[in-house]
C-alpha cells in the first residue's frame, strides 16, 4: 500500500512508454505546473549527470545530430519536437525524455514560444556527433546576440 502512496507522489509516471527506436517518455503527472525544481528533483534519480538548463528561442531548429552516449531531457517551460527517422516525438512542460547513445534526430519548436529543458548524459558530459550542418548547436547558440 506504501508503494502506491509513494507511486502518487510522484512528479512524472514511473514507468512512462517505451518507443520501437528505444526513445523512452515520461509525462508529468501533478495537477500544477512544472518547475525547474521540481523537473530537476523528477530527474535526479535517474542516474543521469545533469549538464545544462537550457532555453532556445522560439522556432528553432537543432540541426540533425546523435549523443555519443544515453541522453535525458527534463523539459520545464514550452513544447519541442525531436524528429528521430522512425517518427516525432513531442514533448512539453514537466516531461522527461530518454534519448539512447548514438539514435539520429533533429529537434525543431514549431512555435512562436521559447522551450527550455535540463539535458544530461550518462557520463554527465555532452558528447555530441554532427550528422548535419551543427545548425543551433549549443556552439552556436553561444555566438549568436542575444
Amino acid at each position: 500500500m506504501n508503494e502506491n502512496i509513494e507511486e502518487a507522489r510522484s512528479p512524472v509516471r514511473s514507468a512512462g512508454v517505451t518507443l520501437p527506436n528505444g526513445v523512452r517518455v515520461m509525462k508529468w503527472d501533478r495537477h500544477e505546473e512544472p518547475t525547474a525544481e521540481a523537473v530537476a528533483a523528477a530527474m535526479a534519480g535517474f542516474g543521469y549527470g545533469v549538464y545544462d538548463l537550457q532555453t532556445v528561442p522560439a522556432w528553432f531548429h537543432r540541426s540533425r545530430h546523435g549523443h555519443d552516449e544515453p541522453e535525458i531531457r527534463g523539459a520545464v517551460s514550452g513544447v519541442i519536437t525531436f524528429h528521430f527517422d522512425d517518427f516525432p516525438v513531442t514533448i512539453e512542460a514537466g516531461d522527461i525524455l530518454f534519448i539512447p547513445g548514438g539514435l539520429a534526430h533533429e529537434v525543431i519548436v514549431h512555435n512562436a514560444r521559447p522551450f527550455s529543458a535540463f539535458k544530461g548524459s550518462a557520463s554527465g558530459v555532452r558528447r555530441v556527433t554532427e550528422l548535419g550542418d551543427g545548425q543551433g548547436s549549443v556552439e552556436q547558440l553561444a555566438g549568436s546576440p542575444s
